[in-house]
């Protein structure tokens, strides 16, 4: 339990497309700070990039061009998001995928990211190697039986919260 005492910054995002390197963008970011097994603080926001919504994309996540109107831009939430982390460990479920895009915009504003990650997709893998998939609802619903009233699959806070549960639920077992 003793990796519970520091904090930790669990995201997810909502994008555009499935690869940076071919212009697909952040639309959306959550993330929940973890204390001690529980949930402190939340950043959320959703991203106006001046990209369009592929109708695939919108499909899984729901979010519009509508939606996007007169949300705040990359150059404004991205440093708020970096003030919210801090140096705190980064969590996500496919981790490599969150951090990438989250690197490539800081990027294009000239910042950094140096904080270290954990992937609960690849917890969820060596710990359950008998589920058919490890995705964030099979996961979930491995773990909790069944998955929290009112919860938005594939919206960045809530699936950051979901991803938070699932990630104490993991380091208690």
């Amino acid at each position: 339990m003793s990796k519970q005492h520091s904090r930790h910054v669990v995201l997810d995002i909502e994008t555009t497309g499935l690869y940076a390197q071919r212009g697909a963008r952040i639309i959306e970011i959550g993330a929940v700070a973890v204390e001690e097994g529980r949930i402190t603080a939340e950043f959320e926001s959703l991203i106006e990039c001046g990209k369009r919504i592929p109708g695939k994309a919108q499909k899984v996540h729901s979010i519009t061009a509508e939606m996007l109107l007169g949300q705040p831009g990359p150059e404004q939430v991205f440093p708020s998001f970096l003030r919210f982390i801090a140096k705190s460990t980064l969590v996500a479920h496919n981790a490599k995928f969150d951090i990438k895009f989250l690197r490539y915009e800081l990027s294009r504003l000239g910042l950094g990211l140096g904080n270290s990650s954990l992937c609960t997709m690849k917890m969820s893998k060596k710990r359950f190697p008998e589920l058919p998939d490890h995705k964030l609802e099979t996961v979930a619903r491995h773990l909790l039986g069944e998955l929290p009233t009112g919860l938005c699959l594939h919206r960045a806070l809530d699936d950051a919260r979901l991803t938070a549960t699932l990630w104490v639920e993991m380091l208690n077992k």
